[in-house]
């Protein structure tokens, strides 16, 4: 009987880690607050972190000045070189990734919503061999940082 039980806790987890990560490689959560307000909360979560923001694009200031319309949107590219240097050394082609970058978009439902990559997909597309040790410490900030955002 214990044992049928822990089978049901895995396969719980399974079933929300699989929802929490799209075919497409994205985890996405949401967050209780306006897409301003999540991306300031999460650019603090970074630096408090020692990660660089490089870098805030507003895609809705962009539409609007195409005189479109686009709810708001905002992603910010982030990362450490030093940490970004060490698994471009192990696949070049990770750099078409890195920095690591947060979107944060209000859905058609008004929800605030934020996405990043998950970590073991960039090893899935990159193939980072024994660099992709370190993605569990990737995964574990990311997560971090989306929660931060969102609290």
């Amino acid at each position: 009987m214990f044992e049928r039980g822990l089978l049901g806790v895995a396969l719980i987890l399974i079933a929300t880690a699989a929802s929490a990560l799209g075919s497409d490689g994205l985890v996405v959560s949401t967050s209780p607050h306006g897409v301003a307000e999540t991306a300031d909360r999460a650019e603090s979560a970074i630096t408090e972190r020692g990660l660089g923001v490089f870098a805030r694009i507003d895609h809705a200031a962009g539409a609007r000045k195409a005189e479109l319309e686009l709810p708001p949107t905002e992603l910010l590219i982030f990362g450490n070189p030093k940490a970004g240097t060490r698994l471009m050394q192990c696949s070049a082609t990770v750099a078409i990734d890195l920095p690591l970058k947060l979107l944060i978009w209000e859905g058609a439902d008004g929800v605030t919503q934020v996405a990043y990559n998950a970590p073991v997909w960039l090893d899935a597309r990159h193939g980072l061999g024994d660099c992709a040790a370190v993605l569990e410490n990737v995964e574990k900030m990311l997560s971090e940082i989306a929660a931060a955002a969102a609290e």
